[in-house]
């Protein structure tokens, strides 16, 4: 984890070590309480993410690190509620005070509530904007297969394993389709790349759950 924290500060310069090494040590265990999609792999995702966007629009890498690292922590209380619940938490902790002002937090608490694919207004600054997309991870079909296989097995106990794969393609079909409700806000040639190899993926619903029944033996 060292090696990894120090390779990331090189590449991305002026980011507080000290803000850094309590979010890894302090806030990147509670993601644990998480289902895998929401755990911590996906928010040093989404922080990776975040960055690069960050420097493109030479916003604040300590902001747009931090908002990245508390987006999800909510989620395992109530995921219909995760970003408002995510922001309160982030506003209570007293230690993160020390490295921003009371503007800058609440910067950072209206981009954790502005994260979300499904809502319904416009991020209300460009960190939001930038968490935002940065959020629209779709590293490969794999893994968001997996993503939304082991979310539905969380909070979807009742359905059966054949119920458990229809949801995962109307879920993905809902979210990322043709008409999907996932929004990007900014130039992402990643996701673009990604979305179009998971569209053609989905237009085929046969071979879709197919490969959706194999990935998920493997988990």
């Amino acid at each position: 984890m060292i090696k990894v924290r120090e390779q990331k500060l090189n590449e991305n310069e002026n980011i507080n070590i000290e803000l850094v090494k309590y979010i890894e040590n302090e806030i990147f265990p509670l993601y644990e309480r998480n289902e895998e999609g929401h755990g911590v792999k996906h928010i040093k995702t989404v922080i990776r993410r975040s960055l690069e966007f960050a420097k493109k629009y030479e916003a604040n890498l300590d902001m747009a690190y931090t908002i990245a690292a508390y987006h999800d922590i909510g989620h395992y209380i109530d995921r219909n509620t995760h970003e408002i619940i995510s922001a309160e938490i982030f506003m209570k902790d007293e230690k993160i005070k020390q490295w921003f002002t009371d503007e800058q937090r609440n910067i950072i608490k209206e981009a954790i509530e502005d994260h979300r694919a499904s809502s319904n207004h416009k991020p209300r600054s460009i960190y939001g904007m930038i968490v935002s997309t940065a959020d629209r991870t779709i590293i490969n079909i794999d893994n968001v297969i997996k993503r939304s296989y082991s979310y539905g097995k969380r909070n979807y106990i009742g359905l059966s394993e054949e119920e458990q794969i229809e949801r995962v393609y109307q879920h993905l079909k809902e979210k990322y389709g043709e008409n999907g409700y996932a929004k990007v806000y900014l130039e992402d040639k990643e996701f673009d790349e990604a979305l179009k190899k998971l569209r053609e993926a989905l237009s085929n619903k046969e071979e879709f759950i197919k490969k959706a029944k194999r990935v998920v033996k493997t988990m």
